[in-house]
């Protein structure tokens, strides 16, 4: 990543004051980071990415920008993890050097699959990783860290409850309050009731479906709808989700197992989430219920099931490519059956709504989000928010992880519990909040935002240069291939060569108009006497931009290239 150049983050050593810092995650979905300082020391929690949109061309990634906290790596006492979602642990492997590699805590499956994402991006640099249980407390620092068991959409999944020197940080992470979740774990209420009674100084809290009344759906019945819906499937069947989703995963394998159909996985993590996720016991089926894309020839279509990742139709999956007819093993019919098993992510709806079209060309029968029961969501609705916040009564609340509407509307949801003392405070990423016994305090708000992970480039791709993309795909790009001599004349083009611009058919006119515009251009500069490469190049851009911007409405990106004679050659076609 490029060097930040910003100015160092002070610390804060008053011990009746924390200072809390969101990296990202608030006023988003995805980023999650948290920084919580106190006594001069932070604590990190979490550090998740987010999956490009369709207005961040060419970007394969996006992770939060922590530059910030460059200068004080020292004082980092530790990261903890919630849980093992992308939107959560995904940017770890990009972002431990730039925080000093600080000791990684997390439940075991957690760090199994941040140990999965280490290996594949060949991690050198020896990472520190520390199993944690629920309500077991351990030290970091002036921190007391107390992880306690939160129901989610993947299993092993923790908040955490933080004392520090100024009172009791209660953290959510993720979570919901399934009453029959698939292994059994429940949210702790035991503990959030106990915390309550202990005092709560600050609770953070997922804000991801405050807008939604009522209870969140058991992940159970997800299962049961599989089970009703697999005997009535005549051909093959594809069940694409999202492969951190064990729970999911499980209910799928069971479903199978019992209308006899073999399982086939699809997708470099979805392989690799199944992998781990059995090795650590967290997933079972047996090595028999599975088969390799060899052996997808030789079954009969109504005995398999194919379990894939690219549930939200990213152009590079390969359920993208299946729907396409584009895939070299997998080939769907008609009669076959896609499902997908997970909620269109805001920004992906109309990839998501384009795959599916190509999957109805197939053939195929489609059951999407909103199709009864095949997918519930892992995030806690109002009742079970307003429970979370009953139950720890806390005195500050400042609702995270989602959109700012939704900080907002969890703000108001908290008020309007009518508790004593409880203060609501909406912040967004980069402004830092104290908190103390005798009130809050806004600080100026700090630089933080996105870092663009473009194939092998790390944060060398910024706004410009999106900005840039995007006027390339709008508009197409003009290049002006032009020789000049010592004395400025014109010895060899001006050739345009176009891209994304026009055509073939009817250019001809108006190339060979752009092409006379600079050579009258040229001619002008020549007989000013100022023989300057920068200004001619700006005076093609500008004449040919106000040309093509009044004849044809486009504004395509203007590339003179403009090569001298006493320093090279054209050679021409």
């Amino acid at each position: 990543m490029k060097n930040s150049g910003l100015m160092p983050w002070s610390p804060l050593n008053d011990p009746a004051t924390i200072r809390l810092l969101p990296l990202g995650g608030l006023g988003e979905i995805g980023l999650n980071m948290m920084a919580i300082e106190s006594q001069g020391a932070i604590l990190l929690v979490d550090c998740g990415l987010m999956f490009p949109d369709a207005s961040m061309l060419g970007v394969d990634l996006v992770l939060p920008d922590v530059r910030i906290l460059e200068t004080r790596r020292d004082d980092i006492c530790g990261l903890i993890l919630t849980h093992g979602h992308e939107d959560h642990i995904g940017a770890i492997p990009y972002l431990l050097e730039c925080l000093g590699y600080p000791v990684v805590y997390g439940t075991e499956l957690t760090l199994g699959l941040l140990r999965g994402k280490l290996i594949e991006h060949s991690f050198s640099q020896k990472v520190e990783l520390v199993t944690i249980l629920p309500r077991l407390a351990f030290d970091l620092g002036p921190f007391q860290v107390e992880p306690f068991r939160v129901t989610h959409s993947v299993a092993d999944g923790v908040g955490f409850a933080v004392r520090t020197s100024a009172g009791l940080i209660v953290h959510t992470g993720d979570f919901k309050l399934d009453a029959t979740p698939i292994d059994g774990e429940m949210t702790d209420l035991a503990r959030l009731a106990a915390y309550g009674e202990e005092g709560v100084f600050a609770l953070l809290s997922d804000s991801t479906n405050v807008e939604r009344p009522g209870h969140t759906l058991s992940e159970r019945r997800v299962g049961e709808a599989l089970r009703q819906r697999l005997p009535a499937c005549s051909g093959t069947v594809l069940v694409a989700s999202f492969s951190s989703n064990i729970h999911r995963i499980q209910q799928v394998l069971d479903a199978a197992r019992q209308v006899g159909r073999k399982v086939l996985i699809n997708g470099r993590s979805m392989a690799q989430s199944v992998t781990i996720s059995r090795q650590l016991g967290y997933l079972h089926a047996c090595d028999d219920l599975f088969i390799d894309v060899r052996e997808l020839r030789t079954l009969p279509r109504d005995k398999v099931l194919i379990l894939s990742t690219g549930s939200q139709g990213e152009p590079r999956s390969s359920l993208a490519r299946i729907a396409t007819d584009d895939h070299k093993e997998i080939v769907l019919q008609s009669g076959d059956t896609v499902i997908l098993s997970s909620r269109f992510i805001p920004g992906n709806e109309k990839t998501i709504a384009e795959m599916i079209n190509h999957l109805f060309r197939r053939g195929a029968d489609v059951w999407y989000e909103g199709a009864n029961g095949m997918h519930v969501s892992g995030h806690a609705s109002q009742e079970e928010l307003t429970q979370m916040i009953a139950l720890t009564r806390p005195r500050y609340f400042v609702p995270v992880h989602g959109d700012y509407r939704h900080l907002v509307r969890h703000a108001q949801l908290a008020e309007s519990l009518g508790m004593a003392g409880l203060q609501a405070i909406v912040i967004d990423n980069g402004q830092p909040l104290l908190l103390s016994a005798n009130g809050f305090r806004r600080e100026p708000r700090v630089h933080t935002g996105r870092i663009y992970v473009d194939g092998k480039g790390v944060g060398d791709l910024g706004p410009g240069e999106l900005r840039d993309r995007r006027h390339l795909a709008s508009h197409g790009v003009v290049a002006v291939f032009l020789t000049l001599s010592e004395e400025g004349r014109i010895m060899a083009g001006p050739e345009l060569l176009t891209r994304g611009f026009v055509g073939e058919e009817g250019s001809q006119d108006c190339l060979a108009a752009a092409a006379e515009i600079v050579r009258d251009l040229v001619a002008n500069h020549s007989e000013s006497g100022a023989l300057l490469p920068a200004e001619l190049t700006i005076e093609i851009r500008k004449g040919l931009g106000r040309y093509f911007n009044r004849s044809m409405a486009r504004r395509p990106v203007i590339l003179p290239l403009i090569n001298h004679a006493n320093i090279g050659r054209y050679n021409e076609k």
